[in-house]
C-alpha cells in the first residue's frame, strides 16, 4: 500500500498511517468477511498498487490511538483481552480480534469510532454481525457467548445538539448491546463457511468477472424521479420510478416535469480504496 500525503500533514501521521497489513494466502479476517467480495479479491491483488492519503486515515489513527490507551486497561482473572482467535475452513483460516471478553457475562466488547448518524439511524447490523464472527471464533475455543456490546466514540458529537433534540446521544460515548441465541451464532458459522467457499471461487476469476458488490456493501442508494416545478428548487414528491410519479401528477394536479435522479454507490465513490481497479465502479464514471 503506497501511503500519499497531499496536504502536507506532520511526518507523525505519515509515519503512524504507514502500518500496514499484509494480506496471508488463504486466510480471511472478521472484518474483511463483511466486505464485498469483489472489493476483498481486488484488495489482495493490487495491495502494492493501492494509494492511499494520509487525511483519509485521520479517523483510523483516532481509532488507533483510543486502542492503544485501552490496551494499558487492567482487567480481572474473568477478563480476556485483545485475543486474536483463529479457526480453520477447508484450506482457509478465519481469524478475529476482539478488544475484551468477559467469561463472568459471557459478553464480548468492542472499542470503535463512529458518527452520530449512526446512532440516530439506528444502523448496527454491521456490528452485529461482526460480533456475531467473533462469538463463532470464541466457540471454538470453548467459551459461551451470549451477548456483545460495542462503545463507540462518536467522533461529531455535539454538545449542543445533545441538549436540545432528546433523540442525540447524550455524550459522545454511546454503548450499544446485543444478545444472541445459540441458533444465530449456528447460522454465522454455516455463512462463514459459504463466504469462505464463495471467496475461493472467486480467487480463480478474472477481475471483470468478479461478483459485483451488492447494494448494502456498497452503500447504494437507488435511481428516484422527483416531481419538480416552476419556481421551486427542491421536489414535490420523490417516487421510486417515473410511472409513480406520473401517477402523482395526474392524481395531484401538480408538477410540471419530472426530474430522473441517478442512485449513488458512496462506497465505491468515497471510501472504496481499490476503485480504481474496479470494472464496475469505471463503468459508473463513465455514466454518469
Amino acid at each position: 500500500m503506497i501511503v500519499t500525503n497531499e496536504y502536507n500533514l506532520p511526518k507523525a501521521f505519515v509515519e503512524a498511517a504507514k502500518w500496514d497489513y499484509k494480506v496471508q494466502p488463504n486466510e480471511y479476517r472478521a472484518t474483511s468477511l463483511l466486505k464485498g467480495i469483489r472489493e476483498n479479491i481486488l484488495t489482495r491483488r493490487y495491495h502494492d498498487q493501492i494509494k492511499v492519503d494520509v487525511a483519509d486515515q485521520v479517523w483510523a489513527l483516532f481509532g488507533t490511538a483510543v486502542h492503544g490507551l485501552l490496551e494499558e486497561q487492567e482487567v480481572e482473572d474473568w477478563e480476556l483481552k485483545e485475543q486474536r482467535l483463529k479457526m480453520q475452513v477447508g484450506d482457509y483460516t478465519v481469524s478475529g480480534q476482539y478488544d475484551l471478553f468477559c467469561k463472568k457475562q459471557h459478553m464480548i466488547t468492542d472499542y470503535k469510532t463512529a458518527s452520530v448518524w449512526k446512532v440516530l439511524h439506528k444502523d448496527f447490523a454491521d456490528w452485529r454481525r461482526q460480533m456475531l464472527i467473533y462469538a463463532v471464533l470464541l466457540r471454538k475455543h470453548g467459551y459461551t457467548v451470549r451477548k456483545g456490546q460495542v462503545v463507540a466514540f462518536l467522533k461529531d458529537h455535539s454538545k449542543a445538539k445533545a441538549a436540545r433534540d432528546k433523540d442525540y446521544p447524550n455524550t459522545p460515548v454511546y454503548r450499544h448491546q446485543f444478545t444472541f441465541t445459540e441458533t444465530e451464532i449456528d447460522e454465522m458459522e454455516a455463512w462463514i463457511e459459504w463466504r469462505i467457499l464463495d471467496l475461493a471461487t472467486a480467487e480463480q476469476l478474472p477481475d471483470d468477472e468478479l461478483p459485483i458488490c451488492s447494494d448494502e456493501e456498497r452503500w447504494a442508494s437507488p435511481d428516484t424521479y422527483a416531481v419538480m416545478k416552476k419556481g421551486r428548487k427542491s421536489a414535490l414528491r420523490v417516487l421510486d420510478s417515473r410511472k409513480e410519479a406520473e401517477e402523482w401528477i395526474a392524481e395531484n394536479g401538480k408538477g410540471e416535469w419530472i426530474e430522473y435522479r441517478q442512485g449513488e454507490s458512496k462506497k465505491c465513490e468515497l471510501y472504496c480504496n481499490v476503485n480504481e481497479f474496479c470494472s464496475f465502479y469505471n463503468e459508473l464514471r463513465r455514466a454518469s
